[in-house]
């Protein structure tokens, strides 16, 4: 494998991982708003909290790694995406900033407060969605490069385009399944029946429309981006993998068995899928302007780039796991019995 498949797959695996870890949470506060508005936030506050506390802050270093690698590897990028990424950009930042905000102010005693909790659950289901249009400006046809090289971004049509609506509708509903399907396998760790009611229903609710929306991206592309479509055609069975991981997730969580399998299910489910868009979109990261193999930075940096984000992985996934069985599968905490405190233990966000 040469360098710069190898870099863009470093890439796209943090990309990968920012959006299961951040699905997770982006979820989890818009379930938390809705169960406060359905008055049954007291059944599963306790699930969410005992998650989003020792997560929430690693959330973005995924999303961090990729931007910086991205530009990195592809300088060309920053200047062919400065312009289309200004709107949706700022807006991710606005969203970030809010739901930052929420988690700063909690400690002051605002989190009971429904406005706020509505900006929380709002914001962090909206972030996916804006950020989810860089993968539809990246199909091409909404950037045109001038004879002097100008940049200019067309956003009529993005706006009276298809598929970017395709593609939000898609990032919306998977952030709250797969949230869904990772609290429903907590809840059944914590044996917390009641909240395992409720988010249980949640997963199955979320799951129809997460396959729907999935086949709404394929008919969408069909028509914008034929080239892609025709790559991924020949990947056809790894999105069939996908479509039958899904099936099993679904089925196990409908007959009350295996969480934990279920959700490893619902990893690959978009594992498969993820890897399977991605490598249909190669050579390419940006249709036509910005090529892997014509638009790489140079070998040298090239290099000390993979082994940097190689380095980054193996110290980030290592991270990740102790954080996982330190706190959110260690059988106390799990349960909200450590440390002696009956409830909870850390800080509380929701």
């Amino acid at each position: 494998m040469s360098y710069e498949l190898v870099g863009i797959t470093v890439l796209w695996i943090f990309l990968f991982g920012y959006l299961l870890v951040a699905s997770i949470d982006f979820g989890a506060g818009f379930f938390s708003y809705v169960s406060s508005v359905t008055g049954k936030r007291h059944i599963i506050h306790n699930v969410i909290e005992r998650y989003l506390s020792p997560v929430w802050e690693v959330t973005n270093v995924f999303l961090v790694f990729f931007y910086i690698g991205l530009v990195g590897f592809f300088p060309d990028s920053a200047y062919y995406y400065g312009t289309a990424l200004l709107v949706p950009g700022s807006l991710a930042l606005i969203l970030l900033a809010i739901r930052g905000s929420y988690y700063a102010f909690s400690t002051y005693g605002i989190k009971s407060n429904r406005i706020y909790l509505f900006l929380y659950g709002v914001s962090g289901w909206l972030i996916p969605a804006a950020l989810s249009t860089v993968l539809a400006i990246s199909e091409g046809g909404y950037i045109s490069e001038g004879a002097d090289g100008s940049i200019s971004f067309q956003f009529l049509s993005l706006f009276t385009n298809i598929y970017p609506y395709s593609v939000i509708v898609l990032a919306l509903v998977s952030v709250l399944y797969i949230s869904a399907m990772f609290l429903t396998y907590y809840a059944s760790k914590a044996e917390d029946e009641g909240a395992l009611n409720i988010v249980r229903k949640y997963a199955l609710m979320w799951s129809a429309p997460t396959i729907l929306a999935s086949l709404f991206v394929f008919y969408a592309i069909q028509g914008h981006n034929a080239e892609h479509f025709a790559n991924m055609l020949d990947r056809a069975w790894m999105f069939v993998l996908s479509f039958l991981f899904f099936v099993i997730a679904v089925y196990y969580v409908w007959r009350r068995r295996r969480y934990g399998l279920a959700f490893l299910c619902v990893i690959l489910q978009f594992g498969f899928a993820w890897f399977g868009y991605g490598s249909a979109h190669l050579p390419y990261v940006l249709y036509p302007y910005i090529n892997v193999y014509e638009h790489v930075t140079n070998p040298a940096m090239a290099y000390a780039l993979i082994v940097v984000f190689v380095l980054g992985l193996l110290i980030l996934l290592p991270s990740l796991f102790l954080l996982l069985r330190l706190f959110l599968f260690d059988a106390n905490y799990v349960k909200g019995i450590k440390n002696g405190t009956g409830g909870r233990s850390g800080k509380k966000h929701i």
